[in-house]
């Protein structure tokens, strides 16, 4: 049973900086890709950025490309997403997603077969 718990959000000033973690349990997690995407209220669910198994190469959304990076470690089964630079249009529920398809950290993360309950990020 994969189960995603997501911490780390909360209230920030534009400019400012928040690292999102997320912990993973119920499956071999170094098999699977994860990802970060978001949903504002009156928006549509947004992919943020994903991250490969294995070694993690990472794909990030244009909006977020040079002020986010998705990391994780495999022994601490465990993938973060440190944000900087903060912008009011950040602000979002913040959720955490896993896969295990081929190449599934090409995909949408929003798309992906897991996600957690989410954590609450304002910018103002």
């Amino acid at each position: 049973h994969v189960q995603l718990v997501e911490s780390g959000g909360g209230s920030v000033q534009a400019g400012g900086s928040l690292r999102l973690s997320c912990a993973a349990r119920g499956y071999t997690y170094d098999t699977y890709c994860m990802g970060w995407f978001r949903l504002a209220p009156g928006k549509q669910r947004e992919g943020v950025a994903t991250i490969a198994q294995g070694r993690g190469s990472a794909v990030y959304a244009d909006s977020v490309r040079g002020r986010f990076t998705i990391s994780r470690d495999n022994a601490k089964n465990t993938v973060d997403l440190q944000m900087s630079s903060l912008k009011p249009e950040d602000s979002a529920m913040y959720y955490c997603a896993a896969d295990t398809r081929p190449r599934c950290w090409l995909s949408n993360p929003e798309n992906f077969g897991y996600s957690g309950q989410g954590t609450q990020v304002t910018v103002s």
